[in-house]
C-alpha cells in the first residue's frame, strides 16, 4: 500500500500549482481537508472509475465545494482524469475544472459550494439506500464555519429521525473561515454535544491531519448502528507549510514566487519525513 501521508503531501503539492496556475483557489481549506479525502477515496469508499456508474458504489458528496482543488488532486491520482489537464487548465477560461465541484466531470456526484446543501442531499442518498435495501455508504465534508446554515441542522435533524447508519459526516474543524475565527464569527459551544443531542454518534478525530486516527474513526463509524455519525476533525488550516498554517488570511491566496518556493519546500521536507 502507498504511504498515504507521504501521498497526501504530494497531493498538496498538485494543489499550490494548480492555485498558482489559476490565480484563484481556496487553498488553506484545500490543506486542511485533503487528508480526510486521501483516506476516503484509498481506505474508505468503494469508488473508482472503473464503477462510478455501479448503483452500489459508495457516495461522496465535498459540501464545502470552495475546497475543490483538493479533491481535484485526489479524483485525478485515484485516474477519474489527468492531474496534468487540471493543473493546466483549472478555473480558466472555458475549462472543465471550474471553481467548485461540477457534476459533469467523472467522479463528482453534485455540483456543491452553495453551503449547508451537501447534508441534507447526503440524507436522500442514504434514505434512498435504505429504501432501495442497498449497501452503499454516503459521505459528505462540512467547513465549521459552514455549520452556521440552518440547513445543515435540519438534514442532521432528519438523518437521525431516518435511522441512517449508512451516512457519515466529517467537519474539516480549523477554527478559521473567511472572516476570522469560526468562534468570533459564529461560535459552536460544544460542537460534539450539539451533534449528540441531534442523535449522531459522534467521534473526535483530535489529529485530523492524520491519516491513521482518520482510518480508525470510519472505521468505528462503519460498526454504528441505527444512527449517524460525524467525525470532528480537529485540523490545521494550511497544513503543510508554516508560510499558510493557522493563517484566515490564506482562506483564499495565490501565493507569491517567494511564498511557492518556501512553501514546496516544506511539503517535500514533510513528504521526506514520511517516508523514513
Amino acid at each position: 500500500m502507498e504511504n498515504l501521508t507521504a501521498l497526501s503531501y504530494e497531493l498538496r503539492k498538485d494543489v499550490v500549482n494548480m492555485i498558482r496556475s489559476g490565480k484563484a483557489g481556496h487553498i488553506g481549506g484545500d490543506m486542511s481537508v485533503i487528508d480526510t479525502l486521501v483516506t476516503l477515496y484509498f481506505k474508505q469508499m468503494n469508488i473508482s472509475p472503473e464503477n462510478m456508474d455501479d448503483p452500489d458504489r459508495d457516495r461522496f458528496i465535498m459540501s464545502k465545494g470552495h475546497s475543490v482543488e483538493a479533491l481535484y488532486a485526489v479524483l485525478a491520482r485515484k485516474g477519474f482524469f489527468s492531474i496534468e489537464e487540471v493543473i493546466d487548465t483549472f478555473s480558466k477560461f472555458g475549462s472543465k475544472f471550474i471553481g467548485h465541484p461540477n457534476n459533469k466531470l467523472p467522479g463528482i456526484e453534485m455540483n456543491s459550494g452553495s453551503l449547508g446543501h451537501g447534508l441534507p442531499v447526503c440524507v436522500g442518498m442514504a434514505l434512498a439506500g435504505k429504501m432501495n435495501h442497498q449497501n452503499y455508504r454516503v459521505y459528505t465534508v462540512m467547513g465549521d464555519g459552514e455549520l452556521a446554515e440552518g440547513s445543515v441542522w435540519e438534514g442532521a435533524m432528519s438523518a437521525a429521525h431516518y435511522k441512517l447508519d449508512n451516512l457519515c459526516a466529517v467537519v474539516d474543524r480549523n477554527r478559521l473561515q473567511i472572516s476570522g475565527n469560526t468562534e468570533d464569527v459564529m461560535h459552536h459551544d460544544d460542537l460534539h454535544e450539539r451533534f449528540r443531542s441531534f442523535g449522531w454518534h459522534v467521534i473526535d478525530v483530535k489529529n485530523g491531519n492524520c491519516i491513521e486516527e482518520l482510518y480508525v474513526a470510519f472505521e468505528e463509524a462503519k460498526t454504528v448502528k441505527g444512527k449517524p455519525t460525524v467525525l470532528i476533525a480537529n485540523t490545521v488550516k494550511g497544513c503543510g507549510s508554516s508560510v499558510m498554517e493557522d493563517k484566515a488570511s490564506w482562506h483564499h491566496h495565490v501565493p507569491n514566487d517567494e511564498e511557492y518556493e518556501q512553501i514546496m519546500k516544506d511539503l517535500e521536507e514533510r513528504k521526506e519525513a514520511a517516508l523514513k
